[in-house]
C-alpha cells in the first residue's frame, strides 16, 4: 500500500499562479463582505437631515421672535400716538421708537419702513398695495403714505422691517419674501382711532 506523501518543493513551486482577474475578484468579494464603516455610513446619511431640522428651528426661533417683539413695538408706539404723547410725530420719530423698542433688530432704523394712512369710514377703502419694505440691494426706500390724520379719523399703520436670515437655505429661509440682498420683510399690520 502506497502512503500518500506531500508534494516536494519544486512540484509546488510549479502549481500555477492564480491570475490578475481572479486575485481582483477575490479582493472585490472580501471588500464586499466587510462591515467595516457601516456606522460611519449611518452617520453621513442622518446627519444632514438632522442639522437641517436643528437649522430650521432656530430659524423659526428667531423669526417669531422678531415678529413677536416688532408686533409689541407698534402696538405701544401706536397707543402713544392715539393718546397724543407724541405731539408732532414725524416717520423718523416713529421708527426711532419702533426700533428702541425691539431688541434683537439689526440696524432697525435703516431697515424699516412706515405707512401711516387715515381710512375714510364712508367708503372703508383700503389701500389695495402691499407694504413696502426697504430694498437693501439698490438703497431704496419705498414711497409711503405719512400722514398723521385729524382727531376721530381711523388710522392705518403698516410696518416692515427687513432682517437678515440666520440659515437661508433652510426651509423657513426659502418660502419667505425676500429683497435683493437676501433679507425677507417683517410685516406688523395696525388699526386705531386718533383720539380728539
Amino acid at each position: 500500500m502506497k502512503m500518500f506523501s506531500p508534494p516536494s518543493a519544486p512540484d509546488a513551486a510549479r502549481a500555477p499562479k492564480p491570475g490578475l482577474l481572479a486575485r481582483f475578484r477575490h479582493q472585490v468579494n472580501r471588500w464586499a463582505k466587510a462591515e467595516n464603516g457601516t456606522a460611519s455610513l449611518d452617520f453621513v446619511i442622518c446627519i444632514p437631515v438632522i442639522m437641517a431640522i436643528f437649522m430650521a428651528s432656530i430659524e423659526s426661533g428667531m423669526l417669531m421672535t422678531r415678529f413677536i417683539l416688532l408686533e409689541q413695538s407698534v402696538d405701544l408706539v401706536m397707543r402713544n400716538l392715539r393718546l397724543g404723547q407724541y405731539p408732532s410725530p414725524t416717520s423718523a420719530l416713529l421708527k426711532q421708537e419702533i426700533c428702541g423698542r425691539t431688541i434683537i433688530m439689526k440696524n432697525c432704523e435703516s431697515n424699516i419702513a412706515i405707512e401711516l394712512t387715515p381710512i375714510s369710514t364712508a367708503s372703508w377703502n383700503l389701500p389695495s398695495a402691499s407694504t413696502g419694505c426697504v430694498d437693501r440691494d439698490h438703497n431704496v426706500e419705498p414711497v409711503t403714505t405719512f400722514n398723521p390724520g385729524n382727531a376721530h379719523e381711523v388710522m392705518l399703520v403698516r410696518v416692515c422691517v427687513v432682517q437678515d436670515a440666520m440659515f437661508p437655505t433652510t426651509g423657513i429661509g426659502l418660502k419667505l419674501p425676500k429683497d435683493g440682498a437676501g433679507g425677507y420683510g417683517l410685516v406688523a399690520t395696525s388699526a386705531f382711532v386718533n383720539e380728539p
